[in-house]
């Protein structure tokens, strides 16, 4: 022992002993002893607990050793170098060897300095008399946490039983029927409020806090997949704030089977469904107006697509986070991003290695409108839409049919045609939207509402004043109330502040602002007024 951790047992051992004289308790003992020793020797929590038992690091390997014998499993790994790692804070013990440690000491992860509750969901705590002097071992009980054999059954369509966050759930849930009962009408009673906003907040961050392993049956996940798919063949028609509810709950789910240990196909499995869950997530926040909570999702989105090792679901993550900074004016952002993704994707056919270079070019689109369309920009917008066709040619069917995790061909349409209005050219651009909008089939509603506005913006740019107006009334009351969300309102507000910049306050903009009234809209509230 060295002399730096001899003076660190000495006072730890008197702290200990001037605490049993006065009747603390182990756990409080540890606290002193953390308090005195942590700042003059680094001395961590967890070691704080074993020189408060006054035990050597072979006394607790031993306990944990007869804890595993007692619960029937084989001997662990576990040995004095190992503990001595988590003590110096070089490692940090996994679920299981925390959970026997919390055990040997009967306290909770926190009190040994790692957060979240133990993977057994019981409390470790008991009454241990203030002159113990040693941890005896807890009483028989049963194991239930740790045997992939031993879960519980989940109920209700899957989900397993109630966690810290089932209130949260209960909170999604109250406002889907609310929405449900709503039927098709206009839903102003019901909207993003900050227990709404905090019950989302507080699911995306328990998924950023679990990633760990579950063990659940291949039906279930098929059936997560399945799920998981079908949001995304609903995300351009269901209104976003029923979809998110719905999202939400599913991903609560897979976050919850993520907590416990399991195979490692499955692990990727579940990894992949949480990716593509937050960054829909993230999608509907896009569309809902809040842009931090999007990029909150798409950061949770790119740490699960990170362990799957697919470069096309993390660039796919990546390409989608891109339009935060598009929409919400930083085009130099999107496009470096949308750069990232490409980079990403490589030469693997794959949605991110259409959408990415679309990415990259409606961003020089705005660059070049910025500028007063460079012909060097606009050049390169070009040259990015092109590899976007070659790349979509290389894809497969079924990306190309995935408006979501996919990429269509009547959006690679309306984007191409998107960019033409940015630079200007509306002539090519009212040809190319007009063959989009006739792809569309009556689905896909946010795609359609945009396209009428980008066409009554070629109107505008064009001189046709009362023309550009009347399609955008026309295209805002085709959509009803639960659907006029933050990005689809945007367009329209812009082309009333094009009018109005250009020509004052012409006379056709009394009856375009009325149907810009605000009642019908879905009510929101900005997550910044929530945390």
């Amino acid at each position: 022992m060295s002399g730096r951790q001899h003076r660190e047992t000495e006072i730890a051992r008197r702290v200990r002993a001037r605490g049993l004289a006065v009747g603390h308790s182990l756990a409080t003992i540890a606290e002193e002893i953390h308090e005195v020793c942590g700042a003059q020797f680094g001395t961590t929590r967890i070691k704080s607990h074993r020189l408060s038992n006054g035990i050597a690091l072979a006394d607790v390997i031993e306990q944990v050793r007869a804890l595993f014998e007692r619960d029937g499993k084989p001997a662990p790994g576990i040995g004095e170098t190992l503990l001595s790692a988590y003590e110096s804070g070089m490692k940090r013990p996994g679920p299981e060897y925390l959970h026997y440690l919390c055990a040997v000491y009967r306290v909770e992860p926190p009190s040994l300095g790692f957060d979240g509750p133990c993977i057994c969901g019981n409390g470790h705590g008991q009454p241990v008399s203030g002159d113990a002097g040693v941890v005896e071992l807890q009483e028989e009980r049963p194991d239930t946490s740790l045997r992939p054999r031993d879960l519980p059954v989940p109920q209700d369509g899957g989900r397993f039983s109630a966690d810290g966050g089932e209130e949260d759930e209960n909170v999604l849930r109250r406002t889907l029927l609310k929405l449900l009962a709503g039927g098709g009408a206009a839903t102003a009673g019901v909207g993003m409020d900050s227990q709404l906003l905090g019950a989302v907040e507080n699911i995306r961050r328990r998924m950023d806090d679990t990633m760990v392993s579950a063990s659940v049956s291949p039906a279930m996940l098929d059936q997560w997949e399945q799920s998981t798919n079908g949001f995304g063949r609903q995300y351009m028609n269901t209104p976003p704030l029923r979809l998110l509810c719905d999202v939400m709950l599913e991903f609560s789910s897979v976050r919850k089977a993520m907590e416990r240990r399991q195979p490692v196909d499955v692990q990727e499995r579940l990894s992949r469904m949480a990716a593509q869950l937050a960054g829909l997530s993230g999608m509907i926040m896009i569309d809902l107006g809040d842009h931090r909570l999007a990029r909150s999702f798409f950061r949770t989105g790119r740490t699960a697509a990170d362990e799957t090792g697919d470069r096309a679901l993390r660039a796919w993550v990546t390409a989608r986070e891109a339009l935060v900074p598009l929409y919400y004016g930083d085009p130099r952002e999107a496009l470096t991003l949308a750069k990232k993704s490409r980079d990403m994707a490589g030469h693997t056919p794959c949605a991110a290695r259409t959408m990415a270079p679309v990415v990259e070019a409606r961003a020089l689109a705005m660059l070049a409108g910025a500028n007063g369309s460079r012909q060097d920009v606009v050049e390169q917008a070009k040259r990015a839409l092109h590899r976007a066709r070659q790349a979509f040619a290389q894809m497969s069917v079924n990306d190309q049919e995935d408006a979501a995790f996919g990429y269509t061909e009547r959006q690679l349409y309306f984007y191409q045609g998107d960019v033409l209005v940015k630079l200007g050219q509306t002539l090519e651009a009212d040809v190319v939207l007009e063959q989009a909008l006739g792809k569309y089939s009556g689905e896909d509603l946010l795609d359609q509402t945009l396209i009428r506005f980008d066409r009554a913006m070629c109107r505008f740019i064009e001189g046709d004043v009362d023309e550009a107006l009347r399609m955008g009334r026309q295209a805002i009351e085709m959509v009803d109330g639960a659907h006029r969300t933050e990005l689809i309102m945007r367009p329209a507000h812009d082309l009333l502040k094009s009018v109005q910049s250009k020509y004052g306050e012409h006379p056709a903009l009394k009856d375009y602002r009325e149907c810009l009234a605000p009642e019908s809209r879905t009510t929101y509230m900005p997550v910044e007024d929530v945390l």
